[in-house]
């Protein structure tokens, strides 16, 4: 592959997801950093900021999703659903799901003026920990974890 082609780097198997994940990834976990800010120092503007960093992460998180799926069946060929790649998508899909509970859940906080409590700032950073987790087995699917590279 020609890396200066970009239909070539825009239509490789795998190309798309390791791109694209690290968008929900960094606005999520910037998310929370906003919101212990916001706690922290009691200024409204970063829980502004962690809301709509919140928000960019769920709407980025499908399109990961999918491209992760993408790579599934083109890259490793539909292999059988089973260890690490099994783990991937379980951890993976449970954080997407956590993200858009917990933006569910501070769109209604933000609508009655409430700030993030111990609850949301719990379930948060129990996401963080799914996002690691799910990241840390996307490596070994992948083969950067391997050793072998």
């Amino acid at each position: 592959m020609n890396s200066f082609n970009l239909k070539s780097a825009l239509l490789a198997k795998h190309a798309q997801h390791p791109v694209i994940i690290h968008f929900p990834i960094a606005l999520f976990i910037i998310s929370v950093a906003f919101d212990l800010l916001s706690i922290w120092r009691s200024n409204p503007a970063m829980a502004k900021a962690a809301y709509y960093n919140l928000l960019a992460a769920a709407l980025t998180a499908p399109m990961a999703i999918a491209t992760g799926l993408a790579a599934w069946q083109w890259q490793l060929e539909g292999a059988k659903l089973k260890g690490n790649l099994l783990l991937h998508l379980i951890f993976a899909l449970a954080a997407s799901g956590m993200i858009w509970f917990l933006c569910g859940l501070r769109f209604r906080q933000r609508q009655s003026q409430q700030t993030p409590g111990i609850f949301y700032i719990f379930l948060a950073l129990a996401t963080v920990l799914l996002i690691a987790i799910a990241g840390h087995l996307g490596g070994f699917v992948s083969g950067v974890e391997s050793g072998a590279n």
